[in-house]
């Protein structure tokens, strides 16, 4: 039977209400999706769709229903992920315009629904805070406090509060006993702006920590714009939790997720758990990313909990899916899996996880489907062409914009394929070849197809990409130069790197402050907060 090809918003929020799986994908950029679109729709860019589809759709029959802005990628992505093998797939009548006139929400940025579930917590649970003068104030002072940031190490390493420590959020409630370990000192949770500070704090406070404890009101931004210098290059972290201390975290997560209605299921149910069929099972295993590569469970994929709460469409974009959380004590999976439960998602925790169960050491890797075979070449061949003749030859770097501004082969243009055509145009004429590389090459495989289909010229890859180019000793350059497509496979958080200006970093702050309202609005998250 032919499935619908078009969907329209109501259909969309009938299945949404219901709590029918559905997977709802912005196949643009990200920094257009940043700019307007529905509450639950998960950016899987059409670039992308061969290295994602698999791992974040993992059912084949899930429902599918893809986005635009009118460009013409919603359709192009739904035909690639019939090829893929997904049997439910339409398009989104109208795309984004669509759903705005038939009276749907916009949403701006990214992640909003962990970012809009965070000031629903705060405004339910008058989550208490400090501002950035209390809390310099309170160091200036001397006074017993301890500053834990709840953002992803490398957040924390380009900026944070002097003297903070990193302490990624689901670690918060295993190891703030460590660091503050008498119940006087006061505890302050910061990341850069404010979900990630809210739900900390809140997860201290549900879990029992005797402590008083606060969040740092609006993060690194609120600390900027109160004139106050930022910390760069600290490294900070936490200790191993004591026997006592991790006894106690682990009954107080238990206890907490028990209070949300998280299920249990134990290693002997999994599988019959993921063979039921029409559901789709997200299994994440909510450690450290370090922890996750020293062995890990068949079948997991790595989810740090802070991550994971903070960014939950792009984990797992099919909406009224199922969760399974492990880790090797239950404290980070019970504490992860209770603000999930709270989002409005069925999930459980693998019980009876011991350090022994996580014993496949090999490094994780994403289910893919086969390319169209390619020709490759390896970087003596493609230095020795472009010695020999630089316009002769072509370099199309698929890699991120990000790494294409931080490294590339000299003379490469930096292209998207949901921009192919008109990048393509840009590029000089009367080239006898186009050599296409990324990172690794791995998606410019992919991507060799679609350029052969657009020319006459031969398409060949470099193996092992730009960084077997660079191994080879093989010179490299940085910078914007040569762009055949715009730089906006990535949104600019307004409160990224060290150079953000004051009237951006505001205006997020204020996008935040409003989120309770859009949600009220959307009516469809189904979130509640225990």
């Amino acid at each position: 039977m032919t499935k619908n090809l078009t969907a329209t918003y109501q259909d969309v929020r009938a299945d949404l209400l219901a709590g029918r799986e559905i997977a709802l994908l912005d196949v643009r950029e990200e920094d257009p999706h940043a700019q307007a679109h529905p509450l639950f729709a998960a950016n899987l860019p059409f670039g992308r769709i061969e290295l994602d589809a698999y791992t974040k759709l993992p059912r084949r029959d899930v429902r599918v229903v893809t986005l635009d802005g009118g460009e013409g990628l919603a359709a192009s992505a739904a035909a690639r992920l019939r090829q893929l093998g997904y049997l439910d797939v339409a398009v989104l009548a109208g795309g984004v315009d669509g759903w705005r006139d038939a009276g749907g929400e916009l949403f701006r940025d990214v992640n909003v629904p962990s970012k809009s579930f965070g000031e629903l917590v705060e405004e339910q649970r008058h989550t208490p805070s400090l501002s950035a003068p209390e809390v310099q104030a309170l160091i200036d002072g001397g006074d017993n406090i301890v500053i834990l940031d709840a953002r992803r190490y490398d957040e924390y390493q380009t900026m944070s509060i002097p003297g903070s420590h990193s302490v990624p959020g689901a670690e918060l409630a295993l190891r703030a006993r460590e660091l503050a370990p008498d119940p006087a000192t006061r505890i302050i949770v910061n990341c850069a702006g404010r979900t990630r500070s809210i739900i900390g704090t809140q997860s201290l406070i549900n879990a029992g920590v005797p402590n008083p404890v606060s969040a740092l009101r609006n993060g690194t931004i609120g600390w900027t714009l109160a004139g106050q210098k930022l910390a760069h290059g600290q490294s900070r972290t936490y200790p191993p939790a004591t026997e006592a201390n991790h006894r106690q975290a682990a009954s107080d997560a238990r206890a907490l997720a028990d209070r949300a209605g998280v299920l249990r299921v134990a290693h002997e149910g999994l599988a019959q758990l993921i063979a039921e069929p029409g559901r789709t099972t997200y299994l994440l295993d909510v450690r450290s990313p370090p922890e996750f590569a020293d062995g890990r469970l068949p079948g997991f994929r790595s989810a740090p909990g802070g991550q994971l709460v903070q960014e939950t469409e792009q984990f797992a974009p099919v909406r009224g899916a199922r969760f399974v959380l492990a880790d090797t004590d239950g404290v980070r999976a019970n504490l992860t899996a209770h603000w999930l439960r709270q989002m409005n998602h069925e999930v459980y925790v693998l019980d009876g996880t011991q350090a022994q169960h996580f014993n496949v050491t090999t490094p994780w890797s994403a289910d893919l489907p086969p390319h169209a075979p390619v020709e490759e070449i390896d970087p003596a061949t493609l230095a020795r062409w472009l010695d020999d003749d630089a316009d002769g030859t072509v370099v199309l770097d698929f890699t991120s914009g990000v790494n294409h501004v931080k490294r590339h082969i000299p003379g490469a243009w930096f292209a998207l394929r949901s921009d192919l055509q008109a990048a393509l145009a840009r590029v000089p004429a009367g080239a006898k070849r186009y050599v296409l590389t990324c990172g690794s090459s791995l998606l410019a495989r992919y991507a060799a197809a679609d350029v052969q289909a657009l020319t006459d010229l031969p398409v060949v890859v470099l193996a092992g990409g730009t960084t077997a180019w660079a191994d080879a000793g093989l010179p490299v350059e940085s910078g914007e130069q040569r762009l055949a497509s715009p730089l906006i496979d990535r949104y600019r958080r307004p409160y990224e790197g060290t150079d953000n200006r004051a009237e951006a970093m505001q205006a997020y702050l204020d996008w935040e402050f409003g989120l309770v309202a859009q949600l009220g609005r959307d009516g469809t998250h189904g979130f509640h907060v225990v």
